[in-house]
């Protein structure tokens, strides 16, 4: 209980907290904080991009309409009175942690896993194989991108993974412009992909289909497109699925419910259609071919032996004309941050950042994917983002008593406000209009935002 002498929690100075980043990790730390009440808070939400939602803008699939819908209730924590948004404004060069030393009370590093998994073998880097983080930034409409820079000039195309993203990055190449016309892509991809000579894609998976990452959902995604066929090999999912046994998360039943679909699917023949969507399971390259352009994929056979993955030696060469590869997401390190370089996360405990002795960093937190990898759903950042919460909140006495009187962040830095952002959300609004595509379509470009809100 809180004594006569003690000033109640709406009297003492707020706590003030910085957030790097405003995907989904770094604004559900924003709500966690907005809504206890042991100690009044205001929180600045810093991000590079002019735009806010991370990965739910510009990682998710352009035809996933309902996981965008997350946005929507992601703009209600950007909209609470103690949350104020700060975009174009990058940590380490516009921004450092001396700068919010002296700005906040603590920082709450919300950046994600945004570097590509690589896959170590010959040809990784000629032209034509490129990172899927990087292709889905480009239909995604991420400034980065560049518009112009995939043709899709080849009729066959290689994508190696078998995770959600991977099924993402086959389904939109399969996709006619025509069914992704109501989407938020923008115009210059719809009109790329409206010109693409792919026809076939072939996604490796190194394990069997008891393993795949992929769920449900994204499967019956690829196995309902009306024009595409999905080609899988009857022998590589004949299992009995009594055999695939029980547990406790959930993993066995996803694996279940992937491998009944995936028969009932290879029981069918193929039926024709204009485009196909070739699954090889056990199977990993071994070299992309080609010299001045990718031509194909070397392909070796896979099997576990004692649990672990080996090769068969057996090997066969894919034509392609281009690699994609989707083995994962990885941290970088930020500026001034510790950093595990083995794990590619913000070394913590308990969402503290730890030191290179072991020692919490005063004042340094961390939450989603920077702090745990790139596991979990959306949803997930919820719980993680208030356990990081429950650990800044327990220290608090100590931050505040630390910096008594902090300097307000725009007398160190001008960044957009969050009603730039709302005027290239109006802008994409009225883009869609014009264009007769739905409810937006995305800006494409840094010069495109900043022309929004000027």
């Amino acid at each position: 209980m809180t004594s006569p002498d003690e000033p109640r929690a709406e009297e003492t100075a707020p706590l003030r907290v910085a957030v790097i980043g405003s995907g989904p990790a770094g604004l559900y730390t924003a709500d966690a904080l907005t809504r206890q009440r042991r100690v009044p808070v205001r929180v600045d939400v810093i991000d590079r991009l002019h735009t806010p939602y991370g990965l739910v803008r510009y990682g998710v699939a352009p035809d996933h309409t309902k996981i965008k819908g997350v946005a929507r209730a992601l703009r209600h924590i950007l909209e609470h009175p103690d949350v104020r948004f700060v975009g174009g404004v990058e940590f380490g060069a516009d921004l450092t942690r001396d700068d919010l030393a002296r700005t906040h009370h603590a920082v709450v590093y919300a950046t994600g896993a945004a570097a590509d998994r690589r896959m170590g073998v010959p040809g990784e880097d000629l032209p034509g194989s490129v990172a899927a983080t990087d292709f889905v930034n480009w239909y995604c409409g991420h400034p980065d991108s560049e518009m112009r820079r995939y043709v899709l000039d080849s009729e066959e195309v290689v994508v190696v993974g078998a995770g959600n993203v991977a099924l993402d990055v086959a389904r939109i190449l399969a996709k006619t412009a025509g069914e992704l016309r109501r989407t938020d892509i923008p115009e210059p991809v719809l009109d790329a992909l409206a010109r693409s000579r792919v026809r076939t894609v072939h996604l490796l998976a190194r394990r069997g289909p008891l393993q795949a990452k992929f769920t449900a959902p994204e499967l019956r995604d690829l196995l309902d497109l009306p024009d595409v066929d999905l080609v899988v090999d009857p022998a590589q999912v004949d299992i009995d699925p009594a055999s695939v046994g029980r547990d406790r998360d959930g993993v066995a039943r996803a694996a279940r419910t992937n491998l009944r679909l995936l028969r009932e699917h290879a029981a069918r023949p193929p039926r024709g259609r204009p485009r196909s969507v070739h699954l090889h399971f056990w199977c990993r390259p071994r070299e992309v071919l080609g010299g001045d352009r990718v031509t194909g994929v070397r392909v070796e056979g896979t099997r576990l032996e004692d649990g672990r993955l080996v090769g068969t030696g057996e090997t066969a060469d894919l034509p392609a004309g281009m690699v994609l590869r989707s083995v994962g997401y990885a941290g970088r390190p930020l500026p001034g941050v510790p950093f595990d370089e083995a794990a590619r996360t913000v070394p913590q405990r308990e969402g503290r950042v730890l030191g290179p002795q072991g020692s919490p960093v005063p004042g340094d937190y961390v939450a989603g994917w920077a702090k745990r990898g790139a596991t979990g759903v959306i949803g997930t950042n919820k719980s993680d983002a208030a356990a990081t919460v429950r650990s800044l909140l327990d220290d608090a006495p100590a931050l505040l008593a630390a910096l008594p009187e902090p300097v307000d962040l725009a007398e160190v830095v001008k960044g957009s406000d969050y009603g730039a952002w709302l005027r290239i959300d109006a802008a994409e609004a009225r883009r869609a209009a014009e264009l007769d595509r739905g409810e937006r379509v995305k800006l494409h470009g840094w010069k495109a935002h900043r022309d929004a809100f000027r």
